[in-house]
Parts: C-alpha cells; sequence; structure tokens
C-alpha cells in the first residue's frame, strides 16, 4: 500500500485488474502478486538488503515479494544504492525495470546496478487468507510504506489497464456510487486506513497495532443476509461484516 499525502489528506496508490485475470477482475486492488523462487534467493543473500535483524527467512521473502511486485506493477522500487541513505533516483529504478523486461532476473538486476531492497521500509499492515470455500485461495501480507516522491507509480497496461492515487474514504464513497468494484479484504484494509488522514499517521498505527491473521467465515446477518466472520481482535471495527 504506497501512501503520499495529497490535497484530500492522504491517498493510496491503487490498480484496476485487468477484466481477463481470473480473480478479482475489474476490481480496484493495492498492487502485489505472488512469491517467486527468486525472492527466496535474494532473501539467502544479505548483501542485497539491509536492517532487517530478526526476520526469518520467508519473511524477508514475503517482503522482497512485496518490494519487486510493486516494482512490476507500478514502476516504483523500493531501493537505495549499497551503503546509502536514500532511495535510487527514477533513472536506476527505471533501468532495473528495461533489464528484467529483456529477460534479466530481478536479482541479478538489482545486484549488478549496486543496489539492496529497503526491505525496513515497509511496515506489516494486515495478514489475510482466502476463505476454504473460495475455489482460488491466498495467504496475503500487506504493508503500508511512504511512496518515493521522486518516482512516478504507474499501472503496467497487462495484469491492470488503469491506476489513481486516492483517498480511502473516497475511494469507499466511490465504491458505494458504483464507479468501482472493491472486494471484500480491500475494502475492509481501506476502512481501517483511513483511521488516519496522514501518511506517518498511518505509519505509526501500523506499527503500534498487533497483526491478526483474518481468516474470513461464512456467517448470517441479522435480516438473514449473507456475511463474513473474522476475528474481533483484527481491529476492524466488529466481527460480522455484510460480504458485498
Amino acid at each position: 500500500m504506497l501512501l503520499r499525502d495529497g490535497d484530500e489528506g492522504m491517498e493510496v496508490f491503487m490498480v484496476v485488474r485487468h477484466h481477463q485475470i481470473d480473480f478479482a477482475s475489474g476490481a480496484l486492488v493495492f498492487p502485489g502478486g505472488s512469491i517467486e523462487p527468486d525472492d527466496h534467493a535474494i532473501a539467502a543473500d544479505p548483501a542485497l538488503y539491509r536492517n532487517v535483524e530478526g526476520l526469518d527467512d520467508v519473511t524477508r521473502a514475503v517482503r522482497i515479494a512485496a518490494v519487486r511486485e510493486t516494482h512490476e506493477e507500478c514502476g516504483v522500487l523500493l531501493a537505495r544504492p549499497r551503503g546509502g541513505d536514500r532511495l535510487a533516483e527514477p533513472d536506476a529504478c527505471d533501468a532495473i525495470a528495461r533489464r528484467v523486461a529483456g529477460g534479466v532476473s530481478f536479482r541479478q538486476a538489482v545486484s549488478e546496478a549496486g543496489l539492496e531492497l529497503a526491505l525496513d521500509q515497509l511496515t506489516p499492515f494486515a495478514h489475510w487468507i482466502t476463505p476454504t470455500f473460495m475455489p482460488k485461495r491466498f495467504d496475503t501480507y500487506f504493508f503500508v510504506v511512504a511512496a518515493p516522491a521522486d518516482q512516478l507509480a504507474r499501472h503496467d497496461g497487462s495484469e491492470s489497464v488503469d491506476s489513481t492515487w486516492i483517498n480511502p474514504q473516497r475511494a469507499l464513497l466511490d465504491a458505494k456510487a458504483g464507479k468501482y468494484t472493491i472486494i471484500f479484504p480491500t475494502r475492509l484494509n481501506l476502512e481501517l486506513l483511513a483511521r488516519q488522514n496522514a501518511v506517518e499517521a498511518a505509519i505509526v498505527a501500523a506499527r503500534a497495532r498487533r497483526i491478526v491473521t483474518v481468516e474470513p467465515v461464512p456467517a448470517k446477518m441479522p435480516d438473514g443476509g449473507r456475511a463474513l466472520k473474522i476475528p474481533v481482535e483484527a481491529g476492524y471495527g466488529g466481527d460480522v461484516f455484510a460480504a458485498e
């Protein structure tokens, strides 16, 4: 979840998934994707990241996948020149994208560019597992991060066909008005994100919150409608929500 402070308060970068994708087609979502073998290879090479003491190999691989997928899906790369403090310049990020498009692995491109992934910039926000009744299931970790001010976020034109910087509350209102399709976990995470209206406040709140795994189970609303039940300890303001 890339965040920036905008004219309407805090904004989050979101993309519209291609209509031919089999999961959440056409929905407004946060950039992301699946862990790949190369992510585990990067996790095993401490020269490609730093400042992640205490994280095990799997947790590092999850963060690496988040950085890689964000770069692939919207062109933003959370990386620094090796040993440096400032995030990489846009030209360096674009060079990585060109090399990967040319068939070089992300790991090799990052290594040869003298970069290290800024895994420490990612703050855990939520952990969701799709319900058992879903035909396709995911184990998904959400992170929040302040977007680099000088990098341009954009959709890739393949997996996503449109993109927007949008205030979380505005996204929810637009979805209610029928402008966007927003699936259940995205809606609840937007609602949680909307409790703060500045990037620093959202990151501080995420650091203070205990991450509780959410795996929704079917439930019934008092009026007999469909609902999903989640752990109240997850902090979404309740445990039963309409399954819109």
